[in-house]
């Protein structure tokens, strides 16, 4: 054995300047060699192995050293992967956030898809609902499932649990067909409502200014606030709820309370016709961003440099991380009108690494 290992360490020696700096070369036990792309984990180099290697992995040793599961192999390491003697044993989902290869990642969402398919449809139903709730889609129970079951069809699936299924394990990627879905849901959904709406407000009289940026009815001096539920800013199409005691409350159309309240006979009354009014870009209104991007190194660098870059008010900024390496990023800016923000959407989606830019309800 010890002469088997000088051997493995001698072939090391020879071949290590001459490799791309693009690959790694990993070596078993026994002396085989397992190339493997820079940045690749102990957990790729055991699916490199073996797809039944990498699913029973609990640990691995590296030149004879215990290390962690995201530890990265370097040329010339020596690997030994350690595995459960259980057949049932399976790998982590947070395996899938640290692998490297495709080729590892495919295999751990396989062996979710196989064996574990009651708790993906349960981790998908949750993300979707959490999706949903994110981007203002609010459904009856009954609208819910027909709307869910024609997603899946779109997306080649016979019923809903073999799609939550799919999203489970990794198979669907909401983020990338989220944009589509509320395309639908506002098209088949938010029309409706909002014909019932603009039979029930009254149109406000035509006046040039307002002291709070918006006119209501023709009333003058009235109270207004702007609702927090969707921050409406100049540009948006507008409308005003009349609350007990607090004046006007200022929503965009398409919040989802005012399309929860159409059908409410003792709130509808209380929804009245608004606009902006011209000085209003005198103001300045909160909106928040969403950013979805493949995380780097520097993206939040980047996204601070636009920010700074554009002089416009920064009121809060945070990152968290998302699936599959992907990061989403939050920012609270200070807003004149609906033109501008649109022109900084456009300005963020220009970012490296950057997939998608929203505006969201908060």
């Amino acid at each position: 054995a010890q002469q088997e290992s000088e051997d493995v360490e001698d072939l090391v020696r020879s071949i290590k300047t001459d490799l791309s700096p693009e690959e790694v070369f990993v070596f078993t036990p026994k002396g085989d060699v397992i190339s493997l792309p820079a940045g690749a984990t102990v957990i790729d180099f055991a699916y490199a192995i073996h797809t039944a290697v990498g699913n029973r992995m609990v640990g691995a040793k590296v030149d004879g050293r215990m290390v962690s599961i995201d530890y990265e192999v370097k040329t010339g390491n020596i690997v030994e992967i350690l595995t459960a003697n259980s057949a049932n044993h399976g790998p982590s989902r947070d395996w899938i956030k640290i692998v490297k290869t495709s080729g590892a990642r495919n295999k751990i969402r396989a062996w979710f898809k196989k064996e574990r398919r009651e708790e993906n449809i349960r981790e998908g139903r949750e993300e979707l609902e959490r999706e949903f709730k994110r981007n203002s889609i609010t459904l009856t129970e009954e609208q819910q499932a027909e709307f869910v079951l024609d997603i899946a069809k779109r997306q080649r699936f016979t019923n809903i649990d073999d799609f939550l299924a799919a999203i489970g394990y990794g198979g669907v990627s909401l983020s990338r067909i989220i944009p589509r879905i509320k395309e639908d849901y506002l098209r088949i959904y938010r029309t409706s409502e909002e014909e019932k709406l603009d039979k029930t407000l009254i149109r406000p009289k035509k006046e040039r200014k307002a002291q709070s940026g918006v006119i209501v009815e023709g009333l003058d001096g009235c109270l207004v606030k702007f609702a927090r539920c969707c921050n409406p800013l100049p540009g948006d199409e507008i409308v005003g709820f009349i609350t007990r005691g607090f004046g006007v409350s200022i929503h965009k159309r398409d919040c989802v309370n005012v399309v929860n309240s159409i059908n409410d006979e003792e709130q509808k009354e209380r929804w009245v016709r608004a606009e902006w009014a011209e000085n209003v870009r005198d103001s300045v209104f909160k909106s928040t961003l969403e950013i979805f991007a493949a995380d780097r190194s520097d993206l939040l660098a980047d996204v601070s440099i636009a920010i700074a870059n554009m002089r416009i008010p920064l009121h809060s900024l945070s990152a968290r991380e998302a699936k599959d390496h992907h990061v989403v990023i939050q920012i609270t800016l200070g807003i004149t009108h609906l033109e501008q923000l649109n022109n900084i959407i456009s300005t963020f989606q220009r970012i490296s690494g950057v997939i998608s830019v929203e505006r969201t309800n908060q």
